[in-house]
């Protein structure tokens, strides 16, 4: 009788956590795998919700088990520049002497210390989920460690999976190695009217921008924040209008410090709008949130999430860099009228399904952000159609484990 194939995930924060892409990708992969037969152990980091402990769900810190998947805790350090390496090292040596099949590494901090279950003769698949080392939260040293972490991938990993095609390319011109191009995946969503987002922001539906990103300087939220200023000046009927900006930061304070207070300030600019906006409403005006044309809301999940997701008039993601932007993905699966930089990452994903700009450009993204405001939405039925049929989790988690199968069988 064949033994089930065991397999350990290591590299993300903790599941089940929405702190970024990768935690969602462990879990949507983990959880179908179990499903399949496989025996799923995730290496879940200790710490707190980097986007704060009011954010922390402290009864799934003390599970076992989460959708079938087995959950360890490692210890690590809660400073940024060493919570990836204690973690990975900590993580690398427990799953090393563990019968796993396959370790699966994602992003290439943690992937530095694969060298460790290779000294044992383990099988090593990494994910290569973005180009860490290019974003501007890391200093000198967490810079060093992922782009480390990227080469020790090139050389010791069995296999790469890599998200996009232009990452791909990436891989075979620095270190000529060839990879495995699997995407992100989406499901189909239950969308919900505003209610939650009408009590706690005066939302009505079809009335807000919606920006929904970790707050980090690569994800372009200033390019959104100047265009919108320039577009409220330059149109009086976009007054109604308002922008959403939900998103907890990432190791980030400064940057968050900052975006805080220039909002403020926009915001304060924009007080004789509002005054304009709410003469005729109706609602509890002693909630400061309904007086703001720009709001920021925090990390957000669960049902307001999801209202967010299914009432706002368009979703916009300016970002300089990104890996496979699984936001996007999922204002896709809600039929959301969206409009993104024209990095290849971005244009991979929308096909000819969404607007686009130039990367960094305030003046196009302006232009592309009035265009929109004057045309005729497309149908949401369509966009969704598109995005589910190519981003499928199921169809990703089978090719995923072909590719276990194929390391298995190397000799």
């Amino acid at each position: 009788m064949n033994r089930k194939m065991r397999v350990a995930m290591i590299g993300h924060k903790r599941i089940p956590s929405r702190e970024g892409g990768v935690e969602i990708v462990v879990e949507e992969l983990g959880s179908r795998m179990t499903q399949a037969g496989i025996e799923v152990v995730a290496y879940n980091r200790s710490g707190h919700h980097v986007a704060g402990k009011e954010n922390e769900d402290l009864q799934s810190t003390k599970q076992k088990y989460y959708k079938g998947i087995r959950l360890i805790t490692v210890p690590t350090s809660q400073k940024k520049s060493l919570n990836a390496v204690i973690y990975s090292f900590f993580a690398a040596i427990r799953a090393a002497f563990g019968r796993y099949d396959v370790i699966h590494f994602h992003a290439e901090g943690p992937a530095f210390m694969q060298f460790i279950p290779k000294l044992f003769g383990k099988k090593v698949v990494t994910t290569i989920h973005g180009l860490d080392w290019q974003r501007a939260k890391w200093g000198g040293f967490g810079s060093a460690f992922l782009k480390a972490g990227e080469k020790m991938a090139a050389r010791k990993s069995d296999a790469i999976i890599v998200l996009s095609q232009n990452m791909q390319q990436y891989f075979k011109d620095t270190y000529n190695r060839d990879t495995i191009c699997l995407p992100n995946g989406v499901d189909k969503p239950e969308t919900h009217e505003p209610e939650i987002i009408t009590q706690k922001y005066g939302l009505q539906g079809e009335d807000y921008i919606l920006f929904l990103a970790r707050l980090v300087p690569e994800k372009g939220l200033d390019y959104l924040l100047d265009a919108y200023d320039n577009l409220v000046s330059r149109d009086d009927r976009t007054k109604n209008w308002r922008l959403v900006i939900a998103g907890g930061s990432s190791h980030t304070d400064e940057y968050m410090e900052a975006i805080t207070e220039k909002v403020a300030a926009l915001n304060r600019k924009y007080q004789y709008r509002n005054e304009y906006r709410m003469k005729n409403n109706t609602m509890n005006l002693q909630n400061p949130s309904y007086k703001k044309q720009i709001i920021m809301t925090g990390f957000v999940q669960g049902q307001e999430l999801e209202e967010l997701y299914s009432n706002a008039s368009l979703y916009v993601l300016p970002s300089d860099i990104e890996g496979m932007p699984l936001s996007l993905l999922e204002a896709l699966s809600y039929g959301n009228v969206c409009l993104v930089s024209d990095i290849p990452e971005n244009m991979e994903v929308i096909d000819d399904h969404a607007y686009h700009f130039k990367k960094s450009d305030v003046e196009d993204l302006t232009n592309q952000l009035s265009t929109i405001f004057n045309s005729d939405k497309p149908e949401r039925r369509e966009i969704q159609e598109f995005i589910l049929n190519k981003y499928n989790w199921d169809d990703i988690t089978k090719e995923t484990l072909e590719v276990y199968e194929g390391v298995r069988k190397k000799g």
